[in-house]
Formats: structure tokens, C-alpha cells, sequence
């Protein structure tokens, strides 16, 4: 009680010195102003400046969701662009190892069927030209006999000087 009591004493004195704040007499008049102060500071707060501040920041929240959602949905489109173009770029070589591998077999059935062609052509000849050459050599074959007998003739007409009889001519050109 005597804390009390020395402040009581401090504030009569204070307030006799000229401080109205603390003079007891006035504080429920203080009080009271300073719940409608307050009251007002808050309604005028709440209605008309805050929402001017709030709105503001709500639309900038809005915008940055509606951002990221389009952020996210651009990623995923982008995603599926990337997956759509590994799909064409893997489908489009495998079209092309197809092509290739056909027009490689397609070029190595041309040319076996014109090496085939060819080997056929060249026995073709062959058999052409071994018949010539069958045909010469019968020719040749024939024409011998008569040759060796005029030559043998010949070179026995030289020597002796008498021609031979055919009949002596194939004993000595047979014997």
C-alpha cells in the first residue's frame, strides 16, 4: 500500500505541475476517446484503406498463380512437343533404315540379275567363238593332208627331182 500511495502522491503532483494526462479525474473521458479514436482509426482501416492496399496485392497473387499456371501448362505442352518430335524423329529413321535396306536390295538384285546377264552373254560367246574355233581347226584339219602331201611333194620333187605318186605320198606321210 505505501507503493501505492507514492504514486498517487507523484501523479496529484504531477498533474499539479500541469500534466492533464494524469490527472485521475480525466481518465474515463481519455478512455473513452480513445476506443472511438481507435474505433474510427480501425473502421476507416478496415473499410477504405486497407482493401485499396489488399486488392492490389490479391490481384498481384492472381496474377502470379495464373503465371505459373500457364508456366506449367507451357512446360507440358513443350514436354509433349519433345516426346511428339523424339516419336517422328525415331519413326522417320526407321522409315529411313527401311528405304535404304530396300534400295540396297533392290540395287544388289539389279546387279546380280545383270551380272547373271552378262555371265549368260559371255557363254554365249564363248560357245560362239569355241565353235569358230572348232569350225577353223576341222577346216585346218582337212586342208592339212592335202598341204603335207603337195609339201612333201614338193620338197621330194627338189631333192630327186621325179614327183612321187599319190599312193607314195600317204605311205610316207602315214608311216
Amino acid at each position: 500500500m505505501a507503493a501505492e500511495s507514492t504514486v498517487s502522491k507523484e501523479v496529484e503532483a504531477a498533474a499539479a505541475e500541469g500534466l492533464p494526462q494524469f490527472d485521475v479525474s480525466t481518465f474515463a473521458s481519455q478512455i473513452t476517446w480513445l476506443v472511438i479514436t481507435f474505433g474510427l482509426l480501425y473502421l476507416i482501416l478496415w473499410r477504405f484503406i486497407l482493401p485499396k492496399l489488399g486488392n492490389p496485392i490479391a490481384e498481384r497473387q492472381h496474377r502470379i498463380a495464373d503465371d505459373l499456371d500457364t508456366a506449367s501448362r507451357m512446360q507440358r505442352e513443350a514436354e509433349e512437343a519433345e516426346r511428339t518430335y523424339e516419336r517422328v524423329l525415331a519413326d522417320a529413321k526407321a522409315k529411313a533404315h527401311n528405304v535404304a535396306e530396300s534400295t540396297r536390295t533392290s540395287i544388289n538384285a539389279e546387279i546380280e540379275a545383270e551380272i547373271e546377264a552378262a555371265d549368260a552373254e559371255a557363254m554365249v560367246q564363248a560357245e560362239k567363238s569355241e565353235a569358230h574355233i572348232s569350225k577353223i581347226r576341222k577346216a585346218a584339219l582337212s586342208n592339212i593332208d592335202t598341204i603335207a602331201t603337195d609339201v612333201a611333194s614338193d620338197i621330194v620333187k627338189k631333192f630327186t627331182g621325179k614327183a612321187p605318186t599319190a599312193a607314195q605320198l600317204k605311205k610316207i606321210l602315214n608311216g
